[in-house]
């Protein structure tokens, strides 16, 4: 019993609950690992002081750190109420690097990304980067697309302090013509405050809804920091005990060793409900897109063999859109 590409293709059964992707800096990093269009190089914690050039400003602090690490050194800034005016200094040094980039001009992961999921669906990133925004930006427009949550903040979003929408930043609210405030950016210390910032809460409250409701999981590049405490024990408490999620599978798309994956994500898992990969190819989304609902369906509840149906990756903007056409095609029509 053989579920063939076009019968997934043409299968439209999973509207109801989410795959809900949520990204770190490795997403980021695997899409990008010589830098964006312009050649800015995506820094990760252990060399964000060396990428971001900012060696000086932190020499300024006087103070001895444990590391070259990004998080030991803005926490220990952080933690020294006489370097508030150099804290200030560097959170805007940081802002302005990210605020710079931008996607190339030919397809990327987070075009694939965002293309391979359905409007029911949820990608929540921890990252300040403006790609997820720029990818919906550009694709958008020929097709519905997953909803975005920004749990660290972004700044390629801003929001109406009235709390009618958020937006591209520095764009007008279409309720009440107030122009849209930068989110704020949430830097790495262990406690970030996830429930004083208005719209940082927002987002928080839209995730854990959504991972109560979803069918799977996807953790792309986001590796539970140590300063991320927090954020895990909402994660978990979002999720729930593993033995009440007994169907659900949960996915991870890192480079790092499996067992130590497993180890990290183990109060998610249930048994044998999980898969990891390396690369975002291989992942369920890549090898599904837009069906992932349905390919586990056919998987685990109607227990039949399902043949893959890989993403174009190779493929220019006109091949790529083409190409996923014919699934948004689909799903109009069965919406109707």
């Amino acid at each position: 019993m053989e579920v063939s590409r076009e019968q997934e293709i043409q299968q439209i059964e999973a509207e109801g609950a989410p795959h809900v992707v949520i990204l770190g800096a490795g997403a980021s990093y695997a899409a990008f690992p010589y830098g964006d269009k312009n050649g800015h190089k995506l820094p990760l914690m252990n060399n964000f002081v060396e990428t971001l050039g900012i060696e000086e400003l932190v020499n300024k602090s006087g103070l001895s750190f444990s590391s070259t690490n990004f998080e030991d050194i803005y926490s220990s800034i952080y933690a020294a109420p006489e370097l508030i005016d150099l804290r200030t200094e560097l959170e805007e040094v940081v802002y302005a690097y990210f605020q710079e980039m931008e996607l190339p001009d030919t397809p990327t992961i987070y075009d694939h990304l965002v293309l391979s999921l359905r409007k029911k669906d949820f990608i929540a990133t921890f990252n300040w980067d403006p790609f997820l925004v720029q990818a919906i930006r550009r694709n958008g427009q020929h097709f519905n697309l997953p909803r975005p949550i920004f749990l660290h903040g972004n700044v390629a979003v801003g929001y109406c302090k009235s709390g009618h929408m958020m937006g591209n930043s520095g764009a007008l609210c279409s309720f009440c013509g107030e122009r849209l405030v930068n989110t704020p950016l949430l830097y790495p210390v262990a406690e970030k405050g996830y429930q004083n910032e208005e719209f940082i809460s927002r987002q928080w409250g839209t995730l854990e809804a959504q991972l109560k409701r979803a069918f799977m999981v996807t953790i792309f590049g986001y590796g539970a920091p140590a300063s991320d405490t927090a954020a895990i024990e909402l994660l978990k408490n979002a999720w729930g005990s593993p033995d009440s999620r007994n169907m659900e599978e949960f996915e991870i798309i890192d480079i790092r060793n499996e067992q130590e994956l497993v180890d990290t994500w183990s109060p998610f898992i249930h048994s044998h409900h999980y898969q990891v990969e390396g690369i975002f190819y291989d992942s369920w989304i890549a090898n599904h897109p837009r069906r992932t609902g349905e390919a586990y369906l056919n998987h685990f509840y109607y227990a039949k063999f399902i043949e893959n149906n890989p993403l174009p990756k190779d493929a220019g903007f006109e091949g790529l859109w083409d190409w996923f056409e014919k699934l948004q095609q689909v799903e109009d029509t069965k919406s109707k």
